[in-house]
């Protein structure tokens, strides 16, 4: 059989996504291993290959997979409907972490399964029952269209990770040039893990492993390294590093390898506080960068979110990078209750830190927190695309308009010239114009954001 795997473009709404990295599809890249051994399968990355139309009358395939995220949840759902207007008889399979945490959202004539879950196992299932004309019933976590609605399925259990196959970069390869985040390009991407054992409310993450962290084997993950021919690395694990003595094994092992390699992965501040001799022993097999969520610059509002940190742990984490010439990816979190002061202090802060990168997020309940289940009565909207973490579905203390160049002030005036121009210095020059220029269209709607929400906001809730 022939199956295509569609990656999905945002909305033209929506920010940030594409429009400020593009990761690898490796969800997709892990499903087709799974059946790639037995069938045809393709991948299409529409981000960067928008020819649905013309892939369909070509490629012809029997059975249509797409995955996403809250924020294309639409889009999903207009894919598989020009997939069954193409030919009503093809199957189409949603997943990923949207279908996972909300599937009664893909109830569609358009949509026959909607996989919950980790999907590789399953979809490999659906695949084979489709080529024999079974029934789909008892399969875990297959949710299949009825008459009556999506009829639920069985519950999918957690698997180790280490008996999934590797992932097929090899249907990805026509796009591997492309995908990059910020000078790192290109980047391939890893799994080594899933799952957190903390507990953050605006997390979902923690949610779908069951509450598990699962890892892989250091022995398997440096064996897939060695098969991936990029030289930048991005550990795609809700969190890397929180079991020290699996990631000193890991540098170990790279540093036996002889394996030369660029890493950029995640880190809790507090484990990066209390481990600065496991970042120096990763930092000399290859880390570069680490991407920390700081969050936030009061110790209040980290506890709101159940963070299980403070900013003690952040400045020390800061410290320890610093010291150690590994780069700082700081993530922050942006409450809509802020006030002009809270902005400006955010700011005075961000500079005290010397940092050279920041980005900011808007505190965004997706579907599956605990803390979308706490404010879910005072949403602005239920669109998916405005869950994009840039657009706020909160009522904000100010004015939109004024909240929103408050938050562009965050991006502008946040991180010394000096340390903007030596982290400039590190994309290859011919990139750098580009990469100026996309900043600039970005930073230009970031301030028009305000306008967006005339048919989005619910009667009567606007700020």
């Amino acid at each position: 059989m022939r199956i295509l795997l569609i990656e999905p473009a945002k909305s033209p709404i929506s920010m940030a996504g594409e429009d400020v990295f593009l990761f690898e599809s490796l969800a997709l890249e892990y499903v087709a291993a799974g059946v790639s051994a037995d069938h045809d399968v393709r991948i299409l990355d529409q981000r960067i290959d928008d020819t649905v139309e013309q892939t369909l009358e070509e490629y012809r395939p029997d059975v249509v997979g797409i995955t996403g995220y809250t924020v294309h949840a639409n889009r999903m759902k207009l894919l598989a409907e020009r997939a069954k207007t193409w030919n009503p008889e093809v199957l189409t399979v949603v997943g990923g972490h949207h279908a996972t945490v909300a599937p009664r959202d893909f109830e569609s004539p358009h949509i026959d399964l909607v996989v919950v879950g980790e999907g590789v196992n399953n979809f490999r299932e659906v695949v084979r029952r489709f080529d024999v004309c079974e029934g789909f019933d008892g399969i875990p976590g297959v949710w299949v269209k009825t008459d009556r609605g999506l009829q639920e399925g069985e519950v999918n259990p957690a698997r180790d990770l280490d008996d999934l196959p590797f992932p097929d970069r090899s249907l990805t390869k026509a796009y591997r040039h492309a995908y990059y985040s910020e000078y790192m390009q290109p980047l391939a991407s890893i799994r080594t893990s899933k799952g957190c054992p903390f507990r953050c409310n605006f997390c979902a993450l923690w949610k779908i492993a069951g509450g598990r962290y699962l890892k892989r084997d250091p022995e398997k993950i440096v064996q897939e390294l060695a098969g991936i021919e990029e030289e930048f690395v991005f550990f795609a694990d809700d969190e890397s590093l929180v079991d020290t003595a699996r990631m000193k094994r890991l540098a170990e092992l790279i540093r036996q390898s002889g394996m030369r390699k660029r890493y950029f992965l995640y880190g809790r501040s507090d484990t990066i506080a209390k481990n600065p001799d496991l970042l120096a022993l990763w930092r000399d097999v290859g880390l570069e960068r680490v991407f920390v969520g700081l969050e936030f610059f009061r110790d209040s509002d980290l506890e709101f979110i159940n963070k299980g940190s403070t900013t003690s742990h952040n400045l020390r984490a800061v410290r320890v990078l610093h010291d150690l010439g590994i780069d700082i990816y700081a993530s922050f979190i942006v409450r809509p209750e802020f006030t002009e002061e809270d902005f400006a202090e955010f700011r005075r802060y961000c500079r005290s830190i010397d940092l050279s990168f920041a980005s900011f997020a808007v505190l965004t309940p997706l579907p599956g927190t605990d803390l979308y289940d706490e404010v879910e009565d005072q949403l602005l909207t239920r669109e998916p695309e405005f869950f994009d973490f840039t657009h706020t579905v909160l009522p904000t203390t100010l004015p939109l308009e004024e909240f929103y160049e408050q938050y562009f002030r965050l991006y502008t005036k946040t991180i010394p010239l000096r340390n903007v121009f030596a982290f400039m210095s590190k994309y290859r020059l011919r990139d750098v114009p580009a990469s100026l220029a996309k900043f600039r269209r970005w930073s230009k709607r970031l301030r028009t954001l305000h306008k967006d929400y005339g048919r989005a906001c619910v009667p009567g809730r606007t700020s």
